[in-house]
């Protein structure tokens, strides 16, 4: 409720929040746009591996790129720019505070992360794949530093983990959290080269729009709703089902009574659950408020008299008066970043960080795979992620998809069947696959005995 108040008292200090953006794809120039204009907060640098694309960017949202070092742009004021294709050295710079990662490469996310907390700086993760790849290990090692870790506000993550926090001070219990998306069985398999039919784009017009197949298809093909729930699992306590996400067509009204546990007509199989619903029947007819955007929590009135508050003030509720639900139709992606960046500099605090190994999100062969095949990671034509609980992925082995990209199959892998670490070719393990695995190593017991 005071961010902007505390924003205002550093400006009016002459000391704005000294921010580092590494990379400026639609995201990171999202936010540039709306950092400008925002008292008490200044984007000193940005990092990407294409410098002209950074200088673009920075142009385009009203900047001054040219500072010739990080101490320059500080001393400029806000608006002014250092950009740099070197991480590690703008990270090491004197004078930034908040680091935010917008790459969406899971690699580079953790290694970024690392080197800011060997320097200090508090990490907002943007980068979702890195989070979903190790981001229990990444939130402990930054407490462990005295920094801040966190999720990315106007990401959906973030947004669910507000929501699931608003429900649980108000003393409500969280009956389920989520996200809407466009799903319809068969999106599994989707590959690239289909993709832009389920958008109703040609692939020309993709083209000219300078849309990505393959980060599209990662939208569609489910791996995307894997990893975001796989983040907000690790950082609220809800957990998936067994069989992962199934994706239950539901508008928003209608959220109180499908969203409750199947023992009373409901879809869920347990209380405390992450879901993705589904803008779309089964049968292709789509869904009238649906919350394709958005995000939403459903929690339950515990005694008849909350339940007569909740008729008394108009909640829409299931038949029973006890199940309601709020939902946020939008998210505003990296319009609303700064709120992250605002929490994790003024307050300490993050919006939203794992907490626990609870989820996970597998690679799953989108074909039957055949030894030799190389994997070719998110949104792509091999594999797609597949939401587990974390306890399952450890006792089968698991491939994480965020690392199912590159790396070389030995075995044979049937269609639907998740990717595990002994069908892959190993050899010496990345930074990444060693952080991982190390992740593994540490919560696997804390795991075991949540899911006992």
């Amino acid at each position: 409720m005071n961010l902007s108040r505390l924003l205002g008292a550093r400006a009016a200090a002459g000391k704005p929040v000294a921010v580092a953006l590494i990379g400026t794809g639609k995201f990171g120039t999202m936010f540039l746009a709306q950092a400008r204009r925002t008292a008490g907060m200044h984007v000193a640098a940005v990092i990407d591996l294409a410098p002209e694309r950074a200088h673009a960017a920075l142009t385009a949202t009203g900047h001054t790129p040219g500072a010739r070092s990080v101490a320059a742009a500080l001393a400029a004021g806000p608006g002014a720019v250092h950009v740099s294709d070197d991480a590690d050295a703008t990270i090491a710079a004197d004078g930034i505070e908040v680091v935010v990662d917008a790459t969406g490469n899971p690699a580079a996310g953790i290694r970024h992360a690392l080197a800011c907390f060997r320097h200090g700086r508090h990490v907002v993760m943007v980068n979702v794949e890195a989070d979903a790849l190790a981001g229990p290990l990444l939130a402990e090692r930054a407490r462990e530093a005295g920094v801040v870790y966190s999720l990315a506000w106007g990401d959906q993550p973030a947004l669910i983990c507000e929501m699931v926090d608003w429900a649980r001070t108000a003393g409500f219990e969280v009956v389920a959290a989520g996200k809407g998306t466009k799903y319809l069985p068969g999106f599994h398999h989707v590959t690239p080269d289909e993709v832009w039919q389920h958008y109703g784009l040609t692939p020309e017009q993709a083209k000219a729009g300078g849309m990505n197949a393959q980060m599209f298809n990662s939208f569609l093909d489910g791996t995307k709703s894997a990893i975001e729930m796989t983040a907000v699992a690790n950082a609220t306590g809800l957990v998936p089902a067994p069989d992962g996400l199934s994706f239950p067509a539901c508008g928003v009204h209608d959220l109180a009574h499908v969203m409750r546990p199947r023992e009373i007509g409901g879809h869920l199989h347990h209380v405390g659950q992450v879901e993705v619903i589904s803008s779309e029947e089964r049968d292709g007819r789509h869904v009238a408020g649906d919350l394709r955007w958005g995000v939403y929590v459903v929690f339950r009135a515990e005694t008849e008299y909350v339940a007569r508050c909740f008729a008394e003030y108009g909640l829409i509720t299931d038949k029973t008066g006890r199940y309601s639900a709020l939902w946020k139709p939008y998210h505003l992606i990296g319009l609303e970043l700064g709120i992250s960046v605002a929490s994790a500099a003024l307050r300490g605090e993050p919006t939203g960080a794992a907490d626990g190994f609870r989820a996970d999100a597998v690679a799953t062969a989108k074909r039957d795979l055949k030894p030799g095949e190389t994997l070719d990671g998110e949104g792509g034509w091999t594999v797609y992620g597949r939401l587990m609980p974390a306890a399952d992925s450890l006792r089968m082995g698991g491939l994480p998809i965020g690392l199912a990209h590159g790396v070389k199959l030995q075995n044979a892998v049937p269609m639907d069947r998740p990717v595990t670490w002994s069908d892959i070719e190993v050899g010496a393990l990345s930074e990444a696959a060693a952080f991982r695995r190390e992740m593994e190593r540490r919560f696997a017991p804390a795991t075991a005995r949540a899911a006992a």
